[in-house]
């Protein structure tokens, strides 16, 4: 049976609320179907606008097996190409990230210019055409201070991303912000195992001691059932009164969602005394006090978190079947000056301590999913609400997209 049928038979005789079967964590064959119908097809998160602050900046990253580099063109556009020479396939750009007037092929020193075109090819004959080499490009837009890219040659409308992302980012303005620290670490993990830890907090009072002095473990902090939550409403209306959109909304398709929401107690950063982390806010049209956190998430790619004081993106991108790279970088005010209105130390000691719990988190149960004896087991309904939607989402998606059906319409908001 090819992986295709199994894993629809498998979608088909799925309990519903409880984890999915070990394939799905480690077979290669599905981690492929996993690539070429969700990484290979929807919008993904790359970086931020403001790490292209000038012409030629450009930022790298591997999706599965495509090399991408994102650059700004010289009229200050963001561009997306795959990352591979026209001649010979090299890749171009190997750094992480960096500054170039051109981008030069280090194999054969063909050159092209920052829109993609092949500038220069030497000694390739009279009948060469520079025209029909440039490099491909990768599908990209931005939103908010947010790059996203899709591989598709067709790519999903990105405008219901825009439409209910956009006016919660807008009021902070990270296009104009600066990333003063990132870190990546890889979780030897399946992607969807660093996806289901995230969506719930039921192992954080066990496991997240920093995290815990000022994020809530309430199963309702995530906004799914802040309506029927008097604190949680009394801050929405706090906060929308103040020109902050925060009410939780979530796509009809469940891929994305967005929720403003308090903080433990007087606590306004994620810091270990809960105060502000940076001195100077990371708006100047944000002077609302106690404004909680911006989440927002969109599979596969990214979940953020975005304070007074400063920002926090994540981006998750698959390395194997077993393995998982997640970055994460702290974005303050572009005039904000290390040392001065904020230490490192401070703003980053709560998630740098997170991260490395949830990987070895992440990994023990990656150990245990690859035991013959693993069967899956059921989610708290309480708890685990986030991981249900998540499994239930990648279940639902990933059965339609391989039984070749029409993806869900995404113009609809919930």
């Amino acid at each position: 049976m090819s992986a295709r049928d199994a894993m629809l038979a498998k979608f088909r005789d799925r309990k519903a609320g409880f984890s999915l079967e070990r394939e799905f964590y480690c077979d290669p064959d599905y981690y492929q179907a996993d690539l070429e119908n969700i990484w290979y097809r929807d919008w993904l998160f790359v970086g931020h606008d403001c790490e292209l602050p000038k012409s030629g900046s450009y930022l790298t990253v591997q999706v599965g097996d495509y090399p991408i580099v994102v650059v700004r063109d010289a009229q200050k556009n963001i561009r997306a190409f795959h990352n591979s020479c026209r001649h010979r396939g090299s890749r171009i750009c190997s750094a992480a990230k960096g500054t170039a007037a051109k981008l030069v092929c280090p194999y054969h020193q063909w050159t092209y210019e920052l829109d993609g075109r092949l500038l220069f090819a030497r000694d390739m004959g009279p009948d060469f055409k520079p025209a029909e080499f440039g490099l491909k490009p990768v599908h990209c837009e931005t939103v908010g201070g947010y790059v996203f890219v899709s591989l598709a040659e067709q790519p999903l409308s990105f405008q219901p991303v825009r439409a209910l992302i956009e006016p919660y980012l807008a009021p902070h303005r990270l296009g104009e912000a600066k990333v003063a620290f990132e870190m990546t670490i890889v979780e030897k993990g399946n992607w969807k195992l660093t996806w289901e830890n995230n969506r719930e907090c039921y192992h954080c009072a066990g496991s997240h001691p920093e995290l815990c002095r000022t994020y809530p473990e309430a199963p309702g902090a995530t906004g799914v059932d802040g309506h029927d939550d008097p604190e949680t409403k009394e801050h929405w209306d706090r906060c929308e009164a103040a020109g902050l959109p925060s009410k939780f909304t979530m796509h009809a398709s469940g891929q994305f969602r967005t929720a403003r929401m308090p903080l433990l107690r007087d606590a306004v950063s994620y810091t270990m005394s809960g105060k502000a982390a940076v001195r100077r806010p990371l708006s100047d049209t944000v002077t609302a006090p106690k404004i909680g956190t911006m989440m927002f998430f969109h599979y596969p790619t990214t979940w953020n978190h975005v304070l007074g004081d400063h920002a926090v993106s994540f981006r998750v991108l698959p390395k194997g079947p077993t393995e998982t790279e997640v970055t994460t970088k702290w974005l303050v005010h572009k005039d904000a000056v290390e040392g001065v209105d904020y230490s490192l130390d401070e703003m980053t000691k709560v998630w740098i301590a997170t991260n490395d719990q949830d990987r070895r988190i992440i990994e023990e149960n990656q150990i245990g999913i690859l035991s013959p004896a693993y069967r899956p087991g059921p989610y708290s309904e309480l708890h685990e609400g986030g991981v249900i939607q998540f499994v239930d989402w990648y279940c639902r998606f990933m059965g339609e997209r391989l039984r070749g059906e029409r993806t869900p319409h995404l113009a609809e908001v919930a």
